[in-house]
């Protein structure tokens, strides 16, 4: 038996507020990878047929920084080779040691229109598409200059960053236009932690002037499209949530355990964006019981469920071999029939 997965149609008018169903919609397809249970990956897969995933997922193949593909030698984000740094972590890597290169990065940026960008297309059926990419603006600039140089770049060669933002930006547009085209993508999801467990990487007024005005030109184009923006960040980022309300942010996600208040971050944005949450990898799930795994989706969703939509249901990040089977199972099982009950009480 496997239960039935909302239409397109449906998981855009949950996003968007504009209803809600039935039961609430699961995406823990997209964080769970059945090879991590090993001996039991087959019950897992078994579990994942059986339970709804509520979208298609379209995996992009962007740049990486220093390594390009057979079929295109300049397709990478940095158009030499960088030198080796064996004994650093991957937060350290300094791969652009100096800003004054930063014309020539800029002149030899890889191609938006690069023809691999899209390896595997799934066959469409009813369900909502999503594209994805990983690293957006601050994690492509820590992972490009190293943690402790992104950091304080903002001060000190604060137009460069805006000059990489603004390429990065044009990059990232066009792939959201052929994402729709070449695609029928209906979203795309990309990544970006500028959280800690206590609170943000950098200050509001950093975010405002770096990051908004670009995360505002990536939701907009997404919209001219009729197509939604998701997001991943980690940490407590509730400083931020005003400015991604405002600047029209559809999907949020994880809203991470034990970083922030989730009642009161459901009762100050559930109505303005859309609630993936993300379901506690770091304590429930490899050291609760099943019973304690239960009880947390249950928690989760009398705090997030809305008659009008705006909620998900997901991992809050990707599952690791510490995550029990019988715990994986509870899991599906409690997502799907609590939410059907609580769904039925609204």
């Amino acid at each position: 038996m496997s239960f039935k997965a909302f239409t397109a149609e449906q998981l855009r008018n949950v996003i968007e507020g504009k209803c809600a169903y039935d039961r609430i919609p699961m995406v823990y397809h997209f964080w769970s990878n059945p090879a991590i249970f090993g001996e039991h990956e087959e019950r897992a897969r078994e579990l994942c047929a059986t339970y709804p995933c509520d979208v298609q997922t379209i995996p992009m193949i962007f740049p990486d920084v220093s390594k390009a593909p057979e079929d295109d030698e300049n397709y990478k984000w940095l158009y030499r080779t960088p030198k080796e740094q064996k004994s650093a972590g991957l937060d350290a890597q300094i791969l652009i040691e100096d800003w004054d290169e930063l014309d020539e990065i800029l002149e030899h940026f890889p191609d938006p229109d690069y023809k691999g960008m899209f390896p595997d297309i799934p066959k469409p059926d009813s369900r909502y598409r999503l594209a994805t990419w990983w690293y957006c603006f601050f994690e492509r600039l820590w992972s490009l200059r190293g943690m402790e140089n992104a950091l304080t770049d903002f001060y000190l060669y604060p137009d460069e960053v805006h000059r990489l933002f603004q390429k990065l930006t044009d990059f990232y547009m066009r792939a959201i236009e052929r994402s729709h085209k070449e695609a029928g993508a209906d979203a795309v999801f990309t990544s970006d932690d500028i959280g800690m467990q206590t609170g943000t990487f950098f200050s509001e007024e950093i975010f405002v002037e770096f990051f908004k005005p670009y995360y505002k030109q990536l939701i907009d184009k997404a919209h001219s499209l009729g197509m939604h923006f998701w997001l991943h960040t980690c940490g407590n980022v509730q400083l931020f949530l005003p400015h991604f309300a405002e600047i029209g942010l559809d999907v949020i996600h994880p809203i991470q355990k034990y970083t922030m208040e989730e009642k009161q971050i459901a009762e100050e944005f559930g109505d303005k964006i859309c609630i993936w949450a993300g379901f506690d990898v770091q304590r429930t799930i490899p050291f609760g019981t099943t019973e304690d795994v239960r009880k947390e989706v249950r928690f989760m969703i009398d705090t997030y469920a809305r008659k009008d939509g705006r909620f998900m249901l997901t991992c809050g990040n990707g599952l690791t071999p510490d995550c029990k089977i019988d715990s994986f199972e509870a899991l599906l099982d409690e997502s799907y029939h609590y939410g059907k009950a609580k769904m039925s009480e609204l």
